[in-house]
Parts: C-alpha cells; sequence; structure tokens
C-alpha cells in the first residue's frame, strides 16, 4: 500500500540548498536570483557579539548566527521567540507601534519560525508558525499566519514549467469551452483582448504557437525565485499561503488558502483578500476585492474585478472593473463591466462581451445540446437575462439583449440588437421585440453608459475600451437588423396575400417598401422568423414598424454625431470647405469586439499577421499595439459613422448642400429631444405606476425613500446635455452658414 514519502534531512541543512546544484550556473551561489530580487538598498551585515547575546537571552535561536545579517539600525530587543534556520537578513527595527485599520501591534519579529528570508525596515513578524523563503518589504505586517511558504518551482500563477518539470504541471485556463478545445497559458498581465485573441482563431496554428511562445519568453524557467510580500502589506489570521507573489499596500485577512498567485497590488489600486476565501492557480490585478468565502481556481482578475459573497470563479477570466457574487462561473471569458451580483445564478462555458447583467436564478449554458460538454454561447456587449433564464448551448446574442425570464427550451441565433426576447409558453411561440430599449426602457440604457464610464477605475488603461450604445459593433448589427426585418415583414406580406414567400430578394424589396413608407399595414401582419430558434415552434416579432423606425433614425443621429466630431476636429470655416474636407470614398467595414477595444476587422487582421511574421515578438508588444489602436478609435469611429450617414441617407456627403446639412443637423437634434424624454418618460414611469407606489402612505413618503424625480442627478445631467448639444448646433450652422 502507498505511504506517505516522509524524507529525512539533518536538522542544520534546514534553510539551505533551496536550488539544486544542478540548476546554479557556473559562478553563482543559491542567492543569486535572491540578491537579483533585492531592491531596497539596505546595507546588512553581520551580528555583533552583544546583539547575539541579547537574540539568545529573548529566546532566539539559529544553527547559524553568522548566518543572521542585520542592517546597523537593527535592535536586538525587538526580535523574540524565534527560530532562524538558514540566511536571514533583517532591515531597520525601531521601537514603534504599526498600525492598520484598528489592528496596531509592535515593529519586531516575534513567536516566529523563519527560514531564509529577507525583511524591509520595521517589519512586523509575530505568530507566524512557518515563513520561508520570502522577501517581506518595508513596514509589511503579518501576523497570526499558519503558512507563509515559497518553493523553489513557483510560477506565481503563470502558464510556465520550470527546469526539469513535466509538461503536464503546467496551468492553463480553459475558455469559453468546456472540452479545452480553446485553452490558453495565463500570465501576469494578461488583457482581456489577448485572452480574446487566444481563445479564438484556433485554426491559425502559427498565431498560437506564436502565443505560447510570446508567454514563455515573457518569464525564465529558472528555479529558486522567492516569494514576495511587497511594502505596508498587511496579512493577518490567515491559515495557508504558498508561492504567492504579492505587491505592495495589500490586505489580506483571515483567507484560508492562497497558492500559486500573483496579486497586484499597490498605491494605484491596493488589492485586498478577505475572510475563508481559498485561491489556487491565478492572477489577481490592482485594486481587486475578494472576500467572504470566495473560491477560484485557474483563473485570472483584472484590475479592479470584484469576488463575494461564496463565488466561484473557475478556468474563467474576469475582465476589468466587473463584480460576481454568490454564483457560480466556470469555462467562461467575461469582458470589462461585467455584473453578476445576485445569489444561485450559473455561467458556463460562455463569451460574454462586457456591460452585461445577469440576474438571479440565471441557468446560462449548463444545457448542452450535444453528447458531450462541447457546447458555447456568446454574448454580445449589454447582454441582460432576467430572473431565472435558462439557455442552452449553441447560442449567439447581438449587443444590448435583454431576455424575459424563462426556460428557453432551444439553441437561439439572435441577430437583432436592443431587443426583448420572450418565452410565451402560453401560445407555444418566441417572442423578439426589436429596439426595445429605446422604445421603453432608455434610461437603463443611457444610464448604465454614463455608469460604466464614470466607474472605469483602470490605472492601466492600454485598452480603449467603449462604453457608448451607439458604437461600430451595434451599429453594424442595427443594419443587419434592418435586412432582417424587411426579409421578415416581406414574407409575412407575401404569405397574407397567399403568394409564396421563397424568394428572398422579393421579400426584402416589398418588405423594405412597407416599412419605409411607415406603412401601418405592417402591424396586422402576423411576422414570424425561421432562423432565430432551432425548434418548430414560431419566432413571432412584434413592433416591427416601430423598431425599423427607430433603428432609422438612430443609425441617423450616429452618423450626424460623427459628422458633427468632424467638423470640430477640421474646423472648416463654411460649407463649401467641408465639401473639401469630408471623404469622397466611404465604406462601412466589419468591426470586432477584442476584449471591450472595438477595432476594425482589417486591423485585427493585420495584428495577427504582424504577430505571425514575428515583427510583433512578445505581449508588450502586442500591448503597445492595442494603445496605438486606440489613439486611432477615434477617428476610425468618426470614418465609420461617416459611412453609416452616407448608407442610410444615399446622399454622397462631399456634395452635401445647406439644405440637406441643415436637415441633417436638425434630426440629430429631434432625436436627441426624443432620447431625453425616453430616458424621463422610462424612469417617470416608476413614479406613476399604483403598483409601485401602494407601498407609501404618501407620494411625500415615496419621494423620501427613492428621491424626486426631479432631483435624479442623471435626468439632470442629460438635460443639461441637451441644452449643449442644441447650442453646438446653432453655432455649427453659424459656422457653416446653413
Amino acid at each position: 500500500m502507498a505511504q506517505n514519502n516522509i524524507t529525512k534531512t539533518p536538522l542544520e541543512a534546514l534553510g539551505y540548498g533551496f536550488i539544486k546544484d544542478h540548476h546554479i550556473p557556473k559562478g553563482k551561489d543559491e542567492y543569486y536570483l535572491r540578491n537579483m530580487q533585492m531592491r531596497n538598498g539596505i546595507h546588512y551585515r553581520t551580528l555583533t557579539a552583544y546583539e547575539i547575546e541579547q537574540l539568545v537571552r529573548n529566546g532566539n535561536t539559529t544553527d547559524n548566527w553568522n548566518h543572521i545579517l542585520v542592517s546597523d539600525s537593527f535592535n536586538p530587543d525587538l526580535v523574540k521567540n524565534c527560530k532562524f534556520h538558514g540566511l536571514v537578513r533583517i532591515g531597520k527595527l525601531e521601537p514603534l507601534c504599526l498600525g492598520f485599520s484598528d489592528l496596531k501591534t509592535p515593529v519586531g519579529l516575534y513567536n516566529s519560525t523563519i527560514i531564509s528570508c529577507d525583511f524591509g525596515d520595521n517589519v512586523v513578524i509575530n505568530n507566524v508558525n512557518y515563513l520561508s523563503h520570502y522577501i517581506i518589504g518595508s513596514e509589511a505586517i503579518i501576523t497570526n499566519v499558519n503558512e507563509l511558504v515559497t518553493t523553489n518551482h513557483s510560477k506565481f500563477g503563470n502558464g510556465i514549467i520550470k527546469a526539469d518539470e513535466k509538461e503536464e504541471v503546467r496551468i492553463w485556463l480553459e475558455l469559453c469551452n468546456e472540452n479545452t478545445g480553446r485553452k490558453v497559458l495565463p500570465f501576469d498581465g494578461m488583457l482581456p483582448g489577448d485572452a480574446f485573441l487566444w481563445s479564438r482563431f484556433r485554426d491559425d496554428m502559427v498565431l498560437q504557437s506564436k502565443l505560447v511562445e510570446f508567454t514563455e519568453k515573457k518569464f525564465n524557467n529558472k528555479r529558486g525565485y522567492y516569494g514576495k510580500v511587497g511594502d505596508r502589506t498587511v496579512i493577518k489570521n490567515c491559515n495557508i499561503i504558498k508561492d504567492v507573489w504579492v505587491g505592495s499596500d495589500a490586505y489580506f485577512k483571515g483567507a484560508n488558502k492562497l497558492k500559486n498567485l500573483t496579486v497586484n497590488s499597490g498605491p494605484e489600486g491596493r488589492t485586498q483578500i478577505g475572510e475563508g476565501c481559498e485561491m489556487v492557480n491565478g492572477t489577481i490585478g490592482l485594486g481587486c476585492r475578494i472576500f467572504y468565502g470566495v473560491k477560484a481556481v485557474r483563473f485570472i482578475m483584472a484590475d479592479h474585478s470584484q469576488l463575494k459573497y461564496g463565488a466561484r470563479l473557475i478556468n474563467s477570466y474576469l475582465g476589468q472593473n466587473a463584480t460576481i457574487s454568490c454564483c457560480e462561473v466556470l469555462n467562461s471569458l467575461i469582458f470589462p463591466a461585467h455584473e453578476q451580483h445576485h445569489n444561485n445564478s450559473f455561467l458556463c462555458a460562455a463569451l460574454v462581451m462586457g456591460q452585461s447583467n445577469i440576474a438571479a436564478g440565471a441557468t446560462i449554458g449548463s444545457n448542452h445540446n450535444s453528447r458531450s460538454a462541447d457546447g458555447e454561447i456568446i454574448m454580445g456587449r449589454g447582454f441582460w437575462p432576467g430572473l431565472c433564464v435558462s439557455l442552452k448551448h449553441n447560442s449567439v446574442f447581438a449587443s444590448f439583449t435583454m431576455i424575459n425570464k424563462g426556460d428557453y427550451p432551444a439553441e437561439l441565433n439572435i441577430t437583432i440588437p436592443f431587443c426583448l426576447i420572450s418565452n410565451d409558453t402560453k401560445n407555444d411561440q418566441l417572442t423578439i421585440m426589436p429596439a426595445y430599449w429605446f422604445l421603453y426602457n432608455m434610461y437603463a440604457l443611457a444610464r448604465n453608459a454614463w455608469k460604466y464610464a464614470h466607474r472605469d477605475k483602470r490605472f492601466d488603461k492600454t485598452q480603449e475600451l467603449e462604453y457608448n450604445y451607439l458604437a461600430p459593433d451595434s451599429i453594424n448589427e442595427i443594419f443587419t437588423a434592418l435586412e432582417k426585418l424587411e426579409l421578415y415583414t416581406g414574407k409575412a406580406y407575401l404569405r397574407s396575400e397567399k403568394k409564396a414567400d421563397t424568394d428572398v430578394e422579393e421579400a426584402i424589396s416589398v418588405g423594405k417598401l412597407l416599412l419605409k413608407s411607415n406603412n401601418k399595414l405592417v402591424d396586422s401582419l402576423s411576422i414570424t422568423a425561421e432562423d432565430i430558434e432551432n425548434s418548430k415552434r414560431k419566432t413571432v416579432l412584434v413592433k416591427v414598424r416601430q423598431a425599423y423606425k427607430v433603428f432609422e433614425d438612430v443609425l441617423l443621429f450616429y452618423g450626424v454625431k460623427e459628422l458633427i466630431g468632424f467638423i470640430k476636429t477640421n474646423g472648416p470655416s463654411n460649407l463649401a470647405e467641408l465639401r473639401k474636407q469630408l471623404p469622397s470614398k466611404l465604406s462601412r467595414d466589419k468591426w470586432i469586439n477584442l476584449g471591450g477595444q472595438l477595432m476594425p476587422e482589417a486591423d485585427l487582421t493585420e495584428l495577427r499577421k504582424k504577430i505571425n511574421a514575428g515583427k510583433i515578438k512578445g505581449w508588450d508588444d502586442l500591448h503597445a499595439q492595442y494603445a496605438v489602436k486606440g489613439k486611432l478609435y477615434a477617428s476610425q469611429k468618426c470614418m465609420h459613422g461617416l459611412s453609416t450617414l452616407k448608407e442610410i441617407t444615399n446622399l454622397p456627403l462631399n456634395k452635401l448642400d445647406e439644405h440637406q446639412l441643415s436637415y441633417l443637423l436638425n434630426s440629430a437634434v429631434a432625436t436627441m429631444e426624443w432620447i431625453t424624454k425616453g430616458i424621463h418618460d422610462s424612469r417617470a414611469k416608476d413614479y406613476s405606476n399604483p403598483f409601485r407606489k401602494m407601498v407609501y402612505e404618501s407620494f411625500a413618503e415615496m419621494n423620501e425613500v427613492v428621491g424626486k424625480l426631479e432631483d435624479n442627478s442623471f435626468i439632470k445631467e442629460q438635460i443639461m446635455e441637451l441644452k449643449s448639444f442644441k447650442k453646438e448646433i446653432s453655432s455649427l450652422k453659424k459656422q457653416l452658414g446653413v
């Protein structure tokens, strides 16, 4: 029968031989990496006879006092009841008390076993049962910790292997699919764009090989790196911390187990890990908050993300400014600004493209329709499933999809953005309302865009994130939606006339004629779709005529807004000059959401080619390219907007006359007025609904509880923006003489 392998070595060997001889380069000793990691500038010396006497008198022991090195300002009276093994270097110790929050504790080393560690100035080490192979920063506080240890093969959460290790010990993140087919190597500093690029394009073998090479090159495979605890970091009442690299100003309290992690922290973002947390094989970004029984295994948390209240994050990437609480997330790639903070929701094998909110009871992705656990779900920006929504693999959702409560029995391919999906079990049909957000929930749509932008706490903004609901990705989807609505409407009309609906071009032509003319006949048609749900039941579209008109208005508004931006950037003094400045050739390109950063598909293709050709040589180079592309975004979006305007109006922009330009500017004002009114009115419903008011004794009490509508700061800000926009349009008209 198998037994535990208990090794026996001489006591005096404890603390030495951290790196095996065959792993030490010629001319180096076992401390060469440790010395390279030491950057505190402290000069250490050997102990004086008096200091040794004081240390012995204070109950301290060591195998060799000559291997205890100290700074000139060392105070032996502040070291008591410690066992030292190996080379230990101690900085300045002064008779001070360090305090953090409600914790106050004297500077010094007390009641601890310390093996081959380095300490900065004025540290607190108290009641640490086993502290091994760590470099501790100045004014760090470590108290009541059972085990704080680094092994000689520590990787700190990165997907690398050390010298003589077998490939099977390498850590992979199995994103987006449970069958490991989209797995990536995690590394400290991985951006959501990196994870997306790597997890897609699996048939590009050169790209895949290069990205592995990038990761291997970012780190080395030498054994013997020490763990680090940065300056002013506080660690208290924790159980096991093993192979964890910790930045400065972090705060750990009551964690159960932290293993194989990089925890980034610093003045630009202090990271906290709280009670009952167990986290293994991951990297944690700046300013993260992790509390109350969290379990995370094989994961990346990007900057300023949060895990709370027993959340489980496994084989997943969580983007910046995202929050997950009380629920389980497996095998998912989540872009920035995601919210999932209600109890008992489940997300599995998903690509979530950000600005999303998953409600309580949602079960997304657990229902496999194949013979293996290999399904996926892709959710565009602004995905918002309601309470107790259950979805099947494989499904795809366009941007800003809202899903009503329900158990959806089949795969869905939703290509219409801003829609509301409902599972009508009474009539055994799927119901879709296009443009729902614009028609009925403008307040939430606009406020969410505002909220995510204002809550973006990132210090590193390498990737330019887009939070506006009107952007190249969603605009392109609206164009797709218009074509779909024309097709569905034309088919419905042909069926109503007892004609064949198989000719797609004829159906689109008929539907376009009806919808462009805003013909109310459309309201009486039974408009259905056959390419949305993988089932035999009907998919019914409602409010199609209204949605089509709204989509056209929104496209025009987006285009004119970008035209206004073009005018402000280029500063024409009159219309003739503007005509000369406007490009004669415009085409609306396909765009990609690369981890929350939008870029033309052609730019992403260019990046892939540069990687494959060796022109981009590593992750730092690629991140620099993200920044370059981010700086181009405003101008590229402007060209996309102008292309949209040309396409929706069918006007050559470089030949606009005074009346056409005036009409376009006036239409933008009208749409802005409509949007602002929609923001106000959709929120005002909450104040007039009797079922909302019935829990209050009076309207005055309601105002005290929820706040007065007229005091709503967001609505007031939108009204001010409308006034400013009108002034801007008036000024532009005078500038251009229209």
